[in-house]
């Protein structure tokens, strides 16, 4: 872990281990001559230089080394800062240290390059109530797990007791342990009894709950106003949170909740999506501090419910079949089973008594045979008679099995066609194929609609008539906010000289291939062919490696026009077999030299077969390999096999582009001195898989200046675990003793390796940390990279700059004239480069909302950068120039992408990683695991073998 910053300045770790020892002398205030450190736990450190820098990741020292982390030209402008900051002495106080310990990077200023324009956020002004908020505990008993039966309770409870006890207070329930009031309830603590009506087993009774109200505190908006007003670093999660359940309190009554978001069949028409599933569309709503103050965040949002069908119906569509004749074989029963264990159905065959069960089974005889006791003495009646005498029902489809509901120990059968599926309950497993392209289908919508449907829902919520907002004294705008973005240019891209095109300036994101030849092409002289899929004849596949390989050719790369030994083809579920065969037939014809390639021919649908493929060739056989679809195979194109090529040149080692200011020197912080980049990812297993480990992967730029190659590692971790646990790590060796590893010194060895220069900065792009991470994350892998510096030689502590990278969030933009056809791209979505760092970002930390790329279809996505830590002392415009230009760097296309090279590529590997566990780990970690120290058990991954590790294998 890292020291208390409020100590010793930045974080420098607590231990006394021997890395410690190294931290660079640049990490303390008496550093700079003529100045103390006044330092407690309470007050800031007040000898700050423009808060230069506690806020911005470190503290300055001597100008020397200064001048080296802020590269070439800036040494007078430096110099003059840190005499201003000695003059100043004591009198500037900066906003106080963080509760946590350590202090995020102030913002450093706003950018100005680029050109500017308006855009529209999803954003809605909040106006903060003047009302004192105060909290208190509510204690329900007997205990209740449901939200829904608990909001009901307190419902009741708000109903009976508001014009009384309440002192005409409307409470707002956050569902669990916590009510809210503006203003003061007449008690302080007090009981109550409440009696509400429950549906058991299908029988409706009435039951009795105590409700305890005590006080607990008041909620503080003055540090609200202060941390809007950029005076406090530690957002006020309380009265953030109070203000959040208000809001929520009308739409949790109105629509169902599921987490942030809230929906109903009446938003938009419900559309089938197959398999008994159908979407609903809703919005998602939080309300987050801004520069602008509160804003309300309000996207669109569809998910998968289950239909609210009758039960046949919802059978027949499972299984893709009708059901009223023929009764169902083993393999249909179980297959329902699955899909209607936990559903809750409701009664249809006695008028309007429709009494709600969950299922809890299925039964293995069909209706007709199914006999119970109908008395204590045993006597026994079938179901059939039953339903037929006791409500006249008569069962058509006596062929089918009964749904068994309630109580295992007490079975109660229910016909499938006296049954109907309730509505609103979620589908919360994995959809399949199908199902998820037609739910991208619904969620698909262009700005222009999107724009509509958001502001349409804001009207629809009408929180300026919401009872809640008007309590507590809440305001919300109707209108968008407009913000002031700027659009950055596309950077200049070079290609090889040899080409007719030997620079090209990118086009609303985009360009393409022809008269350009790859900057720096491999040379693949031993390839070969393997052909899985069985429609593919030796002929057509013969025809395809040729138009590729004159494909590599006319790209410029060295490719041999005919493989090693002739295609083979093979059949899917031989694939180990197979692979062994190509590579040991290839082998023994080159005599001593490699197979540097694999091309695969995969069928469309092809199951394990590509994770399989990829296991084998990267951690077992050591081989580079393309995969290619047989509908590409068929119907081949010249963008397809260009795009094909680009990826092989990389997985290669080949260079397709480099930015043309990396390679003349041009880019601030990065070409002044050698630099690293590092993109770092973990990805979890899918919701439902509970023991499956999570995968973490990182890459790291191994060329300088050029910045473009990036070599990547992986390893398994205990399940749902977002720290990266391998990033630097100790061990004992009988032989050697204690032994540093990890996936960052071995990226940073591999770069002095690829470059003969160690890196002397670097940038750390973290993908796939949510806000209420950002702490453990910045802490606990800050201090991994530099134990891993430290580890390599003394003193060795290169300055870092760590930026979170965003996806997951629901922030909006959208062109302010729709039919400016200038300002936006074809798909009408905002132009690539767009940047925005006011009004809707922090209010005092380091972010922006950037939008690398052109839109293909639907809403384009910006992505949110956060700036963390910065050593490097980046200002505004470097940081967003330099994320930007990178997004044109990525290698398997020719278009800027969505989020910056080294984080896309981190995602890539990771992803690729999961092919790497064994079948029977991935279906049930536990059983086949070793354990790592206190953590769940985690099976190691098998290692990726050293040719392809340094190569872009994941591309």
């Amino acid at each position: 872990m890292l020291a208390d910053v409020g100590r010793e300045g930045a974080c420098v770790p607590s231990s006394p281990s021997p890395h410690a020892a190294v931290m660079p002398s640049r990490q303390m205030t008496k550093e700079i001559k003529g100045v103390k450190p006044v330092v407690s736990k309470k007050q800031p450190l007040n000898n700050s230089m423009n808060q230069q820098k506690l806020e911005n990741g470190c503290l300055p020292h001597d100008i020397k080394n200064v001048r080296r982390r802020r590269g070439r030209g800036r040494t007078k402008a430096v110099e003059r800062e840190v005499k201003q900051e000695v003059e100043v002495g004591l009198e500037t106080v900066a906003p106080p240290v963080s509760s946590k310990g350590v202090v995020f990077c102030r913002r450093p200023g706003f950018g100005q390059a680029g050109t500017r324009c308006i855009v529209k956020a999803n954003h809605f002004l909040a106006e903060l109530p003047d009302k004192d908020l105060n909290q208190y505990d509510v204690t329900i008993t007997p205990e209740v797990s449901s939200r829904s039966t608990n909001r009901a309770i307190i419902a009741e409870f708000v109903r009976l007791y508001r014009e009384t006890e309440l002192g005409m207070r409307l409470p707002a329930y956050d569902g669990r342990k916590s009510l809210y009031t503006a203003g003061s309830l007449p008690f302080n603590s007090k009981e109550f009894t409440i009696k509400l009506l429950e549906e058991d087993g299908g029988i409706t009774r009435e039951k009795e709950y105590r409700v305890g109200i005590k006080f607990v505190a008041h909620a503080d908006l003055h540090h609200l106003r202060q941390f809007l007003a950029g005076r406090q670093t530690d957002a006020p999660r309380q009265a953030l949170q109070v203000l959040d359940i208000v809001l929520r309190e009308l739409s949790s009554q109105r629509y169902i909740p599921v987490g942030r978001c809230f929906y109903s069949p009446d938003i938009r028409k419900p559309q089938r999506l197959g398999d008994g599933l159908q979407s609903w569309c809703g919005f998602y709503q939080s309300i987050r501090p801004t520069q602008m103050g509160l804003s309300l965040n309000i996207d669109m949002s569809c998910t998968a419910f289950i239909d609210p069908l009758p039960v046949v119906e919802f059978v027949a569509q499972i299984l893709g079949k009708d059901v009223s004749s023929r009764p169902l074989s083993d393999a249909d029963r179980i297959k329902i089973k699955k899909a209607l264990r936990g559903v809750k159905v409701e009664i249809t065959h006695r008028g309007n008594v429709r009494r709600k069960y969950r299922v809890s089974g299925l039964t293995a005889q069909p209706t007709r045979e199914l006999i119970f006791p109908i008395d204590d003495q045993m006597n026994m009646k079938s179901v059939v008679e039953y339903f037929k005498e006791m409500y006249g029902f008569t069962i058509q489809y006596a062929h089918l099995p009964c749904l068994q509901v309630g109580n295992q120990k007490k079975a109660n059968y229910l016909p499938l066609e006296a049954c109907k599926i309730v509505e609103g309950q979620r589908y919360t497993k994995r959809l399949n194929e199908k199902q998820i392209t037609s739910l991208l289908k619904v969620t698909c919508q262009r700005p222009r609609e999107q724009e509509i449907d958001v502001l349409q829902t804001v009207r629809q919520n009408a929180y300026g008539h919401d009872p809640y907002a008007k309590e507590f004294g809440i305001n919300i705008s109707d209108k968008l906010t407009s913000v002031e973005a700027r659009v950055l240019p596309a950077p200049w891209l070079k290609y090889h000289d040899t080409g007719k095109e030997k620079e090209c300036l990118p086009q609303v994101g985009q360009w393409n291939m022809m008269n350009k030849k790859v900057i720096n092409g491999c040379t693949v002289n031993y390839w070969a062919c393997i052909n899985f899929s069985r429609s593919v004849q030796e002929n057509t596949a013969h025809s395809f490696c040729q138009e590729l390989a004159q494909m590599c050719q006319v790209s410029g790369m060295e490719f041999n026009r005919e493989p090693v030994i002739p295609i083979y083809s093979a059949r899917p579920d031989q694939v180990e077999k197979a692979l062994r065969h190509v590579y040991n037939a290839a082998t023994n014809k080159l005599k001593g030299k490699e197979l540097e390639l694999l091309v695969a021919i995969l069928p469309d649908n092809n199951g394990s077969l590509y994770g399989d493929l990829k296991r084998i060739c990267e951690t077992d056989l050591g081989l580079i390999s393309q995969c290619c679809l047989t509908k590409h195979v068929f119907k081949v194109s010249k963008q397809y096999l260009a795009n094909v090529s680009l990826k092989i040149n990389v997985k290669m080692g080949g260079r397709n582009t480099v930015l043309l200011d990396a390679i003349s020197w041009r880019i601030p912080l990065v070409s002044d001195i050698p630099t690293i980049i590092f993109g770092a990812d973990v990805t979890h297993p899918e919701t439902g898989e509970d023991s499956s480990p999570s995968i973490a992967a990182v890459v790291a730029s191994q060329d300088w200046p050029e910045v473009t190659k990036y070599a990547g590692l992986v390893c398994a971790q205990a399940h749902r675990q977002e720290l990266i646990q391998d990033l630097f790590k100790t061990w004992h060796d009988p032989q050697r003793g204690t032994v540093t590893g990890g996936m960052i010194r071995e990226l940073l060895i591999s770069f002095r390796k690829a470059t003969g220069q160690k890196p002397l900065r670097i940038i750390f792009y973290r993908d796939g940390v949510s806000e209420g991470q950002f702490y453990q994350v910045l802490l606990y892998e800050l201090d991994a990279i530099r134990k891993a510096c430290a580890s390599l030689e003394p003193n060795y502590q290169p300055p870092v700059t760590f930026v979170v990278v965003q996806k997951r969030h629901h922030t909006r933009l959208f062109a302010n004239n729709h039919r400016d056809r200038s300002s936006t791209d074809k798909s009408g979505n905002i132009l690539p480069g767009t940047v925005v760092d006011s009004k809707i970002c922090h209010p005092s930390e380091f972010d922006f909302y950037l939008c690398s790329h052109a839109g293909i279809q639907g809403t384009s996505r910006p992505a949110r950068y956060h700036v963390l830590w910065d050593e490097n002392n980046f200002s505004a415009d470097e940081m967003q120039t330099l994320t930007n230009n990178l997004c044109y760097t990525y290698a398997r296309c020719t278009r800027s992408v969505s989020i910056v090279p080294p984080a896309y590529y981190a995602h890539l590997a990771a992803f690729r990683a999961r092919f790497y566990m064994d079948p029977a780990v991935s279906e049930n970690s536990t059983s086949r695991s070793v354990c790592q120290g206190n953590e769940s058990p985690v099976k190691p991954l098998p290692a990726l073998k050293e040719k392809v590790k340094r190569v872009m294998f994941y591309c």
